[in-house]
C-alpha cells in the first residue's frame, strides 16, 4: 500500500481548514505556512478538491477556500480520491494482470487490503480527524501535570496585589 505525498497533504490541508475555519476563508498562504506545503502544491490540489465539491473558492480581497460541506459530511476517503490518489496494494490497479498477464497468486490478498483500507479511510470523516487532533492538543502528559502542581506548591497563594 502507498500513499503518496499528494494524498497525505490533500488531508493535512483539509484538516487545516478545518481547524482554522470561522467566517473568513483560510488562504493557501495560510495552509502553506502552518504546515510547510508550498502553495504551488496547494493550488494545485485544491482545484481538484474544488471540483470534486469538497472546497468552495472566494475570490477577492479576504478570499482563500471553505470547505463545502460539513466536516462530519467529508470522508478521508473523499479528499484522498479527489487528488486522484489511487488507493491500491495491487501491482496491476486491480486488472488482475499482475504477472504475464494473469492474477499473480497474491493478488487476492492485496485486493482485501484495499478494501479495508478504502472502508476505513470511508469510514473516518474530517470531524473525526479533527476533534482527534484537538484532544490531543488539549491534553496535558502526567509528566507536565505533576510539574505544575509541584511549582504551585512551591510559590504558595499569589497575593491579590500581584494580580
Amino acid at each position: 500500500m502507498r500513499l503518496t505525498t499528494r494524498g497525505r497533504f490533500a488531508v493535512t490541508a483539509m484538516a487545516d481548514i478545518a481547524m482554522h475555519r470561522g467566517t473568513d476563508p483560510v488562504t493557501l498562504g495560510e495552509i502553506s505556512a502552518r504546515q510547510k506545503i508550498s502553495v504551488s502544491y496547494l493550488e494545485q490540489l485544491f482545484g481538484k478538491m474544488r471540483r470534486r465539491g469538497l472546497v468552495e473558492s472566494v475570490r477577492g480581497p479576504g478570499g482563500g477556500y471553505r470547505l463545502a460541506r460539513e466536516t462530519a459530511q467529508i470522508a478521508v476517503a473523499d479528499i484522498i480520491l479527489a487528488v486522484d490518489e489511487p488507493i491500491d496494494a495491487t501491482q496491476c490497479r486491480g486488472k488482475e494482470n499482475c504477472r504475464d498477464d494473469q492474477k499473480c497468486i497474491t493478488h487476492d490478498l492485496w485486493a482485501k487490503l484495499n478494501a479495508h483500507v478504502l472502508n476505513y479511510l470511508a469510514a473516518m470523516t474530517l470531524e473525526q480527524l479533527v476533534e482527534d487532533q484537538m484532544a490531543k492538543k488539549d491534553r496535558v502528559s502526567p509528566l507536565q501535570s505533576m510539574q505544575k502542581t509541584m511549582l504551585a506548591r512551591e510559590l504558595g497563594p499569589v497575593p491579590s496585589q500581584a494580580i
